[in-house]
């Protein structure tokens, strides 16, 4: 019964432009370069759909301008753009400008939550007890 009620609430969930669900819950935002004869990019990975819709509607804006298909009303998408500070550089691609920018932001939170994580912590506990677990091997 509770797979029939999962498959339900899947069923609800809300759909997004140019996000899927991961097996393992995560959302992968993709979108169609029209810069780049349609080839599909892979915009990253995100922890939530509305994520993955957010930079998908960045990208779709970078290329298409307000003609763009969106998620969310051009005004957000617009001020996420400007908060991040995105600058497409001349000759490249706005879609892969923006995916090359949230994997390094995604890199630096990661090593920001690392540098945490891998913290080590010793304490000198005096040499006796060091050669007494010496002596023990």
């Amino acid at each position: 019964m509770d797979s029939l009620n999962d498959h339900v609430e899947a069923k609800k969930e809300k759909r997004y432009i140019g996000v899927r669900k991961r097996p393992w819950g995560k959302y992968a935002a993709e979108i169609r370069d029209s810069t780049r004869n349609g080839i599909r990019v892979w915009l990253g990975t995100f922890n939530t759909a509305e994520e993955a819709a957010l930079v998908y509607d960045q990208a779709a804006y970078s290329m298409r301008g307000s003609l763009a298909s969106t998620n969310f009303p051009i005004e957000i998408v617009r001020e996420s753009l400007l908060k991040m500070n995105y600058r497409c550089k001349y000759g490249s691609s706005p879609a892969e400008t923006l995916k090359e920018t949230h994997k390094r932001r995604g890199k630096l939170i990661k090593k920001r939550a690392g540098e945490e994580d891998e913290m080590v912590v010793l304490v000198d506990l005096g040499p006796d007890l060091l050669e007494e677990l010496l002596a023990s091997c």
